[in-house]
């Protein structure tokens, strides 16, 4: 047993937060979250006081462990450029677990994140969702595979007309989305397994059931628009990636219960899509009750400044609740996992971060992470 007592508790459960508190922690699992608390005897103490805590940040859009900043040697890890279409990748089987971004994660406070192909291809394979914090390589992967990547946009249209082969408009681009799940749906009506792609069409059968979503990375409005017909066409469970214009459609996002994984925000226009990328978004879409988190993108930011983007939000009027939110419980909730991770509450998992200042302030450190229980400190510490 663990007790980690003193600090500042911002659990997350609505909005409760707790002064001096105690968190007791039994192998992975959050055992008690209290003012006051008879600590067990024998437990190991973790001494907290004048200290924050959270629960461990989440960065719902990522290509961790597979686009790395260094080691590029063998080439692109990512984008499977040779095909637009390919739902049966999967991104655990590109990931390399010895990745300094994992370390540079928790150094941001950044426990889990989820990790997926890139943006080149109409459908470009199936996410993971890793621990930053594991006992063996192996045991990082915490879902597999955990939704299907897909995009519209710019991306695959750059790739492929350099191939000159389609999709080269966007028209063609959504053509393709759509007969991919046409197919998919008419093959389920008979014996999915009695096809020759079904290895390819199975993790369209998934979403198409409703056992994962489809993550579409889209950044202008008519993109999403074009997500969103198909998404009613087929009825998938969609989540929108990047959602750069998302607060100009939010009436029809609200409508659908569509959320947005929103960024990278501390970035360049660097491309045209992104001409209204803005720290300002995050308050658009909570001001028009679209639900959302905030993604790093990583490399394109790197994971450990994930608490960064949020504290510019706040800058720019965000409620700090809810920017924190984003980090943690709305973030859980849209990888649906909201009743394992996303705020500190008895039988949830032991997951969260000790910071010596606020979390929001770019001078605070983080002082311990917690995995599932395993703890983490700086080696610098």
């Amino acid at each position: 047993m663990i007790a980690i007592k003193g600090g500042k508790i911002i659990t997350m459960n609505q909005g409760k937060t707790i002064d001096n508190g105690i968190i007791l922690i039994e192998n992975d699992i959050i055992k008690a979250v209290s003012g006051k608390h008879r600590l067990p005897a024998g437990c190991e103490i973790i001494d907290a006081s004048g200290k924050w805590i959270t629960p461990g940040f989440i960065d719902a859009h990522t290509h961790i462990g597979l686009e790395e900043e260094i080691y590029r040697v063998e080439g692109d890890d990512v984008n499977e450029v040779s095909d637009p279409l390919t739902p049966h990748l999967q991104a655990v089987d590109g990931v390399n677990c010895a990745d300094l971004a994992f370390r540079d994660a928790l150094r941001g406070g950044v426990t889990r994140s989820m990790s997926m192909p890139g943006s080149a291809n109409i459908i470009g394979g199936q996410a993971v969702l890793l621990k930053h914090l594991a006992p063996t390589a192996a045991a990082m992967a915490d879902r597999n595979p955990w939704g299907l990547k897909a995009a519209l946009g710019e991306n695959p249209k750059r790739v492929y007309a350099g191939q000159k082969k389609t999709p080269m408009t966007r028209m063609a681009s959504a053509s393709l989305l759509r007969e991919s799940f046409y197919n998919a749906a008419r093959a389920l009506e008979k014996d999915e397994k009695d096809n020759k792609d079904y290895y390819k069409q199975q993790p369209l059968f998934r979403v198409l059931k409703h056992e994962m979503p489809l993550l579409l990375h889209a950044h202008r409005a008519d993109d999403i628009m074009t997500a969103i017909r198909i998404r009613d066409e087929f009825g998938f469970k969609l989540v929108i990636q990047h959602g750069t214009e998302a607060h100009l459609i939010a009436d029809e996002l609200v409508k659908r219960e569509i959320p947005v994984c929103l960024g990278p925000l501390l970035t360049n226009r660097a491309k045209v899509e992104m001409k209204e990328v803005a720290f300002r978004n995050a308050r658009l879409l909570a001001e028009r009750g679209v639900e959302f988190c905030l993604i790093t993108d990583h490399p394109v930011i790197p994971i450990e400044h994930l608490r960064v983007c949020a504290a510019l939000t706040v800058r720019e009027g965000l409620d700090e609740n809810l920017a924190l939110a984003a980090l943690t419980s709305n973030a859980a909730k849209i990888i649906r996992l909201d009743d394992e991770l996303g705020s500190l509450q008895t039988g949830k998992k032991a997951d969260l971060v000790i910071f010596d200042g606020h979390p929001f302030d770019f001078r605070s450190r983080v002082k311990m992470a917690m995995v599932d229980g395993l703890i983490w400190r700086d080696e610098g510490e």
